[in-house]
């Protein structure tokens, strides 16, 4: 669950600052699962909550918008997530993992079949309790012959998690990073140069370069395409809804000009709004 506070004034510390506060079912996986519903695409979501108020909320939500909802319930409270929306939009997170913790391998491996497209958050990976059960459910996926991507969650955490991304990025089709992300990843703060990089390891990849837009690379070439003009009210889980517009597209073999500029169309209805879903507070 995601507690949002967006201010319009520098932050004063010690004290009070006027903030407007939304209560939303977040969750990288959550959220671009809430996106591909509300666009028409079909998408399971696996996952963990806790048996209490959020986890409930969050399982009636995103089944009422057409997810096929698929979350184990765990001792463990709910995962939450304080995120701060300073007044030039950029977030900044405080997330508490809690019951994600307790997904069960079992519930996404008998998921994943021949005809599926397996996606997998970079937080999975991260964290040392689901790390195992992200790389067998990837494993799985190339052994059955569906495909899969991995959006590799947060530039920091990459950092300190280096080789186990050297490792798994072979195993993957499309790899949906941000440029910080692509950063920590390669070592190179030149975008272009990232890509070239990645793209080494990856058969597909997709850099993220905020308001200038988004590169991707594949076996037909590198294809640019500008961000879309918006208000931008707040960029929590702008590229969970990007990953929402691309995957379908490029599953569909659209071309990837297409999967980029559908990426881009829903990243852009993120940003226009306060919270990382479509969901109404």
């Amino acid at each position: 669950m995601d507690i949002s506070a967006v201010i319009d004034a520098d932050i004063a510390y010690a004290s009070d600052t006027p903030a407007r506060v939304a209560l939303l079912p977040g969750g990288a996986g959550a959220n671009t699962s809430a996106w591909m519903a509300t666009r028409g695409d079909p998408v399971t979501l696996v996952g963990a909550v806790g048996s209490d108020v959020f986890g409930r909320t969050i399982r009636e939500r995103l089944a009422s918008i057409g997810v096929d909802v698929h979350l184990s319930e765990a001792p463990e409270p709910t995962g939450a997530c304080v995120i701060i929306v300073d007044l030039h939009r950029e977030r900044t997170m405080f997330p508490d993992v809690g019951a994600n913790s307790a997904v069960r391998r079992e519930d996404v491996l008998v998921q994943v079949g021949a005809e599926d497209h397996l996606h997998v958050s970079g937080y999975t990976l991260i964290n040392p309790a689901t790390r195992q059960l992200a790389l067998d459910a990837l494993d799985h996926a190339r052994h059955v012959g569906a495909t899969c991507s991995l959006d590799p969650a947060s530039a920091a955490p990459i950092l300190s998690h280096r080789e186990l991304f050297d490792d798994v990025l072979p195993k993957v089709d499309v790899l949906l990073a941000n440029e910080l992300e692509a950063e920590a990843l390669t070592g190179r703060d030149d975008p272009h140069a990232a890509l070239e990089l990645l793209a080494d390891r990856t058969p597909c990849v997709v850099v993220k370069v905020g308001a200038r837009g988004a590169m991707a690379h594949d076996a037909s070439g590198t294809v640019q395409a500008p961000s879309r003009a918006t208000e931008i009210l707040d960029t929590t889980g702008a590229g969970d809804a990007f990953t929402a517009g691309f995957l379908p597209s490029w599953l569909r073999a659209e071309g990837l000009a297409r999967a980029l500029a559908s990426g881009q169309d829903v990243a852009a209805l993120a940003v226009a709004r306060v919270g990382a879903s479509p969901l109404d507070p």
